[in-house]
């Protein structure tokens, strides 16, 4: 990810429509399959500047890490002192002792080399029964000017991820395409940049917009929320999975 736009997001973070939608959006799947027992331990793999961690600290301890100086450097920032640098590929933590693992954009990115064997990593720190909750850019043919910014290595498509989440060893329980509403504004605006010969420009979609704007694709994410909550979504430019360690797992 280009250095300014780690700026960017920890800026823009917590009022931004598509971070606070959709991190409600995503906690909102994964509290089903959450067990009643509180506190748990969770990670936050790929952390970021830190915004997620913060909301992940209502159900219990939350630690953190990022193979980016820069991010920790904003997660401190913020007050979160629990993370490392590390990679997603050697998770620094013993196998079976989280309850949850999420990951919000992360296994995409140009560093990491195999994302198969960074879920396997997830699901080796996972506790027998634990949860993961995966979120990732869908479809490849969507790839844009955004997609340079932050180093981008793929996108995925729904059937995929369920087969990688399969082949390291985890239990797809959800696993849906997201931010669906604004797929064909989204989908005309990107086939317009590339006409005009700007797809592979670096150009990052975090930006400041107006609050009548930014609620009223709020409002829209969280109509999607609640088709969420019954049904999974047929197309969207995200793909959101909730994922289980099976109980017979042994960890190592």
């Amino acid at each position: 990810m280009e250095a300014e736009e780690y700026a960017t997001i920890y800026a823009l973070e917590q009022r931004h429509w598509w971070y606070m939608g959709m991190l409600h959006n995503s906690l909102r799947l994964l509290e089903r399959f959450l067990p009643d027992q509180r506190p748990l331990r969770l990670l936050d793999a790929g952390c970021g500047t830190g915004g997620a961690m913060l909301a992940l600290q209502r159900y219990g301890r939350v630690n953190g890490f990022d193979y980016s100086p820069l991010a920790l450097g904003f997660c401190r920032r913020r007050g979160l002192a629990a993370t490392a640098q590390a990679s997603v590929t050697n998770v620094p933590f013993a196998s079976g002792s989280l309850d949850v693992v999420t990951s919000f954009e992360v296994l995409y990115h140009a560093a990491v080399a195999d994302d198969t064997e960074a879920l396997r990593e997830f699901a080796r720190v996972l506790r027998p029964g634990g949860i993961l909750l995966l979120r990732l850019p869908a479809f490849e043919w969507l790839r844009s000017s955004h997609d340079a910014m932050v180093h981008t290595r793929r996108r995925y498509t729904r059937a995929e991820v369920q087969q990688k989440l399969a082949a390291a060893g985890l239990e797809p329980l959800r696993v849906t395409y997201a931010n669906t509403l604004i797929f064909p504004l989204v989908v005309g605006v990107r086939l317009l940049q590339r006409l005009l010969g700007r797809g592979h420009a670096k150009s990052s979609d975090v930006q400041e917009i107006s609050p009548l704007v930014n609620r009223a694709l709020l409002g829209l994410l969280a109509i999607e929320g609640a088709l969420l909550g019954v049904t999974d979504l047929p197309f969207g430019l995200t793909v959101l999975a909730i994922a289980r360690k099976p109980n017979d797992a042994s960890g190592e």
